[in-house]
């Protein structure tokens, strides 16, 4: 079996919530920013180089939110660490714009649509009712191991 570990970061500013344009089910098409920890690399080094790549902003680790295991088949684990970020610097004053990714993934292009939308707006950007109700009463729990992933999130298990 092989075991990844996915770090994501959470980026919320005046009320707002930091999304990727990125496939990941044929119902959500946003994303969070994170991504696969590299060999050598710290969990911290891995999110500060993947908001780096993915969106061009500068981040800060604030606080750990949730650990969560998501299988996707027999043999595929990710080790899913959820933290909730601040900026290192300025972010840019549009609530949207572009950024070009050097290492795109296989569910992104290179020229990577980034949004800070209302935490209200969640749902119809394919995230569960459940995510967007443990974003807006603050993570309640946070800092703690929450198991399955699809079970915590409230999310159908993908392929």
């Amino acid at each position: 079996m092989k075991i990844n570990v996915r770090p994501t970061g959470i980026l919320i500013e005046d009320g707002r919530i930091l999304l990727i344009k990125q496939y990941v089910t044929p119902t959500r098409g946003w994303s969070l920013p994170g991504g696969k920890l590299e060999p050598g690399e710290t969990i911290e080094q891995c999110l500060v180089r993947e908001w780096k790549e993915e969106t061009g902003l500068n981040i800060k680790v604030k606080e750990l939110l949730y650990i969560t295991d998501r299988f996707y088949d027999a043999e595929r684990h990710i080790v899913h660490i959820s933290f909730l970020l601040e900026p290192a610097g300025a972010i840019p004053g549009e609530l949207e714009w572009t950024h070009q990714d050097p290492h795109p993934s296989g569910s992104s292009t290179a020229s990577r649509e980034i949004k800070m939308i209302p935490i209200d707006e969640l749902t119809s950007h394919g995230f569960s009712l459940t995510f967007q109700k443990l974003v807006k009463s603050g993570f309640p729990g946070k800092g703690s191991y929450k198991g399955n992933y699809y079970t915590f999130y409230g999310e159908a298990p993908t392929s």
